[in-house]
């Protein structure tokens, strides 16, 4: 019985060993050998991009590990902690995604997405201070002086 007991201990602690040493895969890889990645079980990392999409009880969430984006489809109630999406105001927050990839998801048309078991919020995105340009806006203003000095001389060569 103790055996036995033990054998279901070590297993279960080789299986937990799978996701707490998992390192998240790239979306090249992913994208690449998406054949040898169908219906595995994956880890994948990188910044929230563009909008939360609510659909219903699950939700739509773009993540993008700097070299592509992918599609997560979660359960909305995973999304509670995503504040930030990425966009040109602000850094999305970051998150680790573990899930199920699909390369032609049946139930959503054929595209290639990962149905999310968990997501993990790894650091908080934030605004982005949009500083002005003062070199564009100078050389709009000497723009502007051009266009009115021609359109001045041409009102003075129609008179």
């Amino acid at each position: 019985m103790i055996k036995k007991f033990l054998v279901l201990v070590f297993v279960l602690t080789l299986c937990a060993m799978r996701y707490a040493l998992a390192q998240p895969i790239s979306s090249s890889e992913l994208i690449n050998n998406a054949k040898q990645y169908d219906g595995q079980t994956v880890v994948f990392a990188g910044e929230v991009i563009g909008d939360v999409m609510v659909r219903g009880d699950y939700s739509w969430v773009n993540v993008n590990d700097g070299k592509s984006a992918i599609g997560i489809w979660l359960d909305t109630a995973l999304t509670r902690n995503i504040f930030y999406t990425g966009s040109y105001k602000s850094r999305g927050d970051s998150v680790e995604v573990v899930g199920i990839f699909h390369r032609a998801c049946v139930e959503h048309g054929g595209d290639l997405d990962i149905h999310a078991l968990s997501l993990r919020k790894i650091n908080s995105g934030r605004y982005l201070a949009q500083r002005l340009n003062l070199d564009k806006r100078n050389f709009a203003f000497i723009l502007f002086g051009i266009l009115c000095l021609l359109w001045i001389l041409r009102v003075l060569k129609r008179k």
